[in-house]
């Protein structure tokens, strides 16, 4: 954080510095070409140009040691086996970030794959979800294409085919490195889906695995969404968002404005729900992740650039995917916890699916004062869940 806001505070300065220089060059030219004396006005420019290279140079240094120092708290416990690592791994070729957090090595783990595409949250779920550092080691992942993951794939293009690798991989990295015989998996929006895509592919790699904010299928997901808010603006006289919806279009959408036209309804739905005096607990708390230990400068910065350009990227790629159709049966046991109120992932879909879905164990487990983020909405509800869950297949 102090390193943050001393860099905001040097690259102010150092535009008004640049301002400056620009100023007395312009004043420079003028005198000169009237055959005015421009002693004073040149000293300053060699002054500006020496303090403009001397505060780019601490701002460089600021950003490289803000990478260096990030790191994930230490677990404070009478525990010796604990573990707090903030971690880069070698995933088929490309370099990923995970963080890695429990009070007991020994305890099972968990991997909890983020929403997106493109999105960060292992600050989010060290705050919200901390409780479950005493039963699991809880693995964060930042995935291609999200904060201190961003560059992961070197500029080639990211598909599902990368996520589906790298989470094989990284799931195989850490029963290898824990010596244990599989792990849990939970994820979330984006990460419920791809979550049930690693486990129908590799079976024997996870115990069980818990869905929330489900989503089934992407293109149906984005049309009941965009005609949701479309009939709430109608409802509502709001003509700036009917117009800006009718000129959008309806989803699914492709090319390069897929974030800012998606972020039409979806923005709007997550103030709807934030607004729902029925669901608890209902913001989302980015300023404290974004500023999170875990993040250096660059990685801040990423964070906003995953959500934006990961997004507009990735998701265009997403809208064939129908899990009732993919992904019909499970060899594990498979639980959805599902917001009551969630308006961005319909919830009929998860309905639906889950009526034709076959696995050894399946359910759905309701939590009623939520809506996207039964993780955030009601944390203790979602930790304890979790637990029996989870515990009934160790």
């Amino acid at each position: 954080m102090v390193l943050t806001i001393g860099f905001i505070i040097l690259s102010v300065i150092l535009v008004i510095s640049l301002f400056t220089i620009l100023v007395l060059s312009l004043i420079f030219f003028s005198n000169k070409t009237r055959n005015k004396q421009n002693n004073g006005v040149k000293k300053k420019i060699k002054e500006g140009i020496i303090l403009f290279f001397v505060i780019a140079f601490l701002n460089i240094s600021l950003v490289f040691f803000s990478q260096i120092l990030a790191s994930t708290p230490k677990i404070i416990t009478e525990e010796k086996n604990s573990v707090s690592e903030l971690i880069k791994v070698d995933l088929n070729g490309r370099k990923e970030w995970i963080s890695i957090r429990g009070k007991n090595k020994d305890n099972p783990i968990l991997l909890f794959l983020a929403g997106g595409p493109g999105g960060s949250q292992m600050a989010a779920v060290r705050y919200d979800l901390a409780a479950l550092e005493d039963s699991f080691i809880v693995v964060n992942w930042d995935q291609p294409g999200s904060a201190k993951s961003y560059s992961a794939n070197k500029g080639k293009e990211i598909t599902l085919d990368t996520y589906l690798e790298d989470g094989v991989e990284l799931t195989k990295y850490l029963i290898n490195r824990f010596s244990k015989e599989k792990i849990y998996l939970v994820g979330e929006s984006w990460g419920s889906a791809l979550g049930l895509l690693l486990v129908d592919k590799n079976p024997s790699l996870y115990y069980s695995f818990i869905g929330t904010g489900q989503m089934i299928n992407f293109k149906e997901t984005e049309i009941q969404d965009y005609n949701k808010v479309l009939e709430l603006a109608k409802e509502r006289g709001q003509k700036e968002v009917v117009e800006k919806l009718i000129k959008n279009g309806i989803p699914p959408y492709f090319g390069k404005d897929v974030t800012w036209k998606s972020a039409t309804y979806l923005n709007y739905l997550s103030t709807e729900m934030q607004r729902n005096p029925l669901i608890k607990n209902s913001g989302y708390n980015t300023f404290r992740d974004v500023f999170s230990q875990e993040y250096g400068i660059i990685d801040k910065i990423n964070y906003f650039r995953g959500i934006i350009n990961t997004f507009n990227s990735v998701y265009q790629q997403l809208y064939e995917i129908d899990l009732r159709n993919d992904v019909k049966k499970s060899e594990v046991p498979v639980y959805f916890f599902v917001g009551r109120h969630d308006i961005n992932a319909p919830t009929s879909l998860v309905e639906d699916y889950y009526n034709i879905f076959e696995a050894p164990q399946k359910e759905i487990v309701w939590f009623e004062k939520s809506g996207h983020s039964p993780w955030i909405n009601e944390s203790d509800k979602f930790i304890n869940e979790l637990k029996m869950k989870f515990n009934e297949h160790r």
